[in-house]
């Protein structure tokens, strides 16, 4: 009874010491976050090995549409044109300063067919990836402009910077002349809209950006003080009076103007 009660000991002193060892990195403020400062290979390799099996896991059900429909490459084209060259680039086109600055870095996606499926690019496009910078389109575009995103992923590695510059004179409508501006992700989705789903307004709450202003139940947040919490929100016919008003100011998340509340 001696060996196994000393392995159990053993373990535990093991799992103390290790926590100990997190709380002393956490608290004490040893790791660096800063941007300018690369993560270490062996954080990188396994916050990204823990992002492909999580992408992967997650993406596994869905079903791929057909992709070679001209028109719907066209329309990811002007989507991947005004949505993800800023951090990725092109063929030709360099990424943005915002896209060199960020850590991880989001590399080139000429060579994303060779990394993940069809489904998997979709998924990525959709959800996003949490602390990369890498952002949700779920409520900023269709189930079409999405999927034609993927479509035109597959054909981008084989143009070139001449091809690329073709490809993306276009609207995404399919007209040209894409330097009046872009149809892309301009209106709502409607067929995705479902009435009484509580999850998906869940997700829309801080997809919006509401959660950097108010503090709101099942939507993590860094507490923050600028509006009133949401709590119980829902349930009321009207403002309570005690929520008076400030002078008009700008929403941070849908940067609509309008009368604040504190």
């Amino acid at each position: 009874m001696g060996a196994p009660k000393t392995v159990l000991l053993t373990i535990a002193a093991l799992g103390l010491a290790g926590a100990a060892a997190g709380a002393l990195v956490v608290y004490g403020g040893l790791y660096n976050v800063a941007a300018t400062v690369q993560h270490t290979q062996p954080v990188y390799s396994l916050l990204e090995t823990a992002m492909h099996q999580s992408v992967k896991l997650r993406a596994r059900n869905i079903e791929t549409p057909k992709l070679d429909d001209e028109l719907l490459v066209m329309r990811g084209a002007a989507c991947f044109r005004d949505k993800c060259v800023q951090c990725h680039g092109a063929p030709g086109v360099a990424q943005g300063d915002i896209g060199k600055s960020m850590q991880p870095l989001p590399g080139p996606l000429v060579d994303a067919r060779h990394h993940w499926k069809p489904r998997e690019l979709y998924w990525l496009t959709k959800h996003g990836i949490k602390m990369s910078g890498m952002p949700a389109w779920e409520y900023r575009l269709s189930e079409e402009e999405l999927w034609s995103v993927v479509a035109f992923l597959a054909r981008l590695p084989d143009l070139t910077p001449q091809q690329y510059a073709e490809a993306t004179r276009f609207d995404a409508t399919g007209a040209q002349g894409a330097s009046t501006g872009s149809a892309c992700g301009a209106a709502p989705d409607g067929a995705s809209v479902r009435v009484g789903d509580a999850d998906r307004g869940k997700r829309a709450l801080h997809q919006y950006a509401c959660s950097a202003c108010h503090t709101i139940p099942g939507v993590t947040s860094s507490s923050p003080h600028v509006g009133p919490p949401l709590a119980g929100i829902g349930g009321a016919p009207s403002l309570p009076e005690s929520w008076p008003t400030r002078p008009t100011t700008w929403c941070a998340g849908c940067g609509i103007q309008k009368r604040s509340i504190r």
